[in-house]
């Protein structure tokens, strides 16, 4: 059993920043790595970024260079950090426990957070 609950989010203006948090519990040693993924109303959900805990991350090409994952694995706890924040940003993020496997993220389909809404004025 693995619990996932995301914060940090909320109303910012554009060119912002925001740092998402997403906190494991649980069974924690299960968990091999953390994606971040949006939605947006309208839109298809979207990896934004992934890490695992040796380090190796993934990112959207789109928003490299904005944002920034991280982890701290003593806290079990991954970090979103991001900048520049634009209107289209604008979404609910979730975290999923999943693997890298061979390069490629695995999202586990069983493991996902609440999400926290992300709003970035104009």
């Amino acid at each position: 059993q693995v619990q996932l609950v995301e914060s940090g989010g909320g109303l910012v203006q554009a060119g912002g920043s925001l740092r998402l948090s997403c906190a494991a519990s649980g069974t924690t040693f299960a968990i091999n790595g953390i994606g971040w993924y949006r939605q947006a109303p309208g839109k298809q959900r979207e990896l934004v970024a992934a890490i695992s805990r040796a380090g190796t991350t993934n990112y959207a090409d789109s928003l490299k260079g904005r944002f920034t994952i991280s982890r701290d694995n003593a806290e079990n706890t991954v970090y979103l950090q991001m900048n520049s924040l634009k209107p289209e940003d604008t979404a609910v993020y979730h975290c999923n426990a999943g693997a890298f496997f061979s390069g490629t993220w695995y999202p586990s389909p069983n493991y996902w957070g609440q999400g926290t809404q992300v709003t970035v004025s104009s």
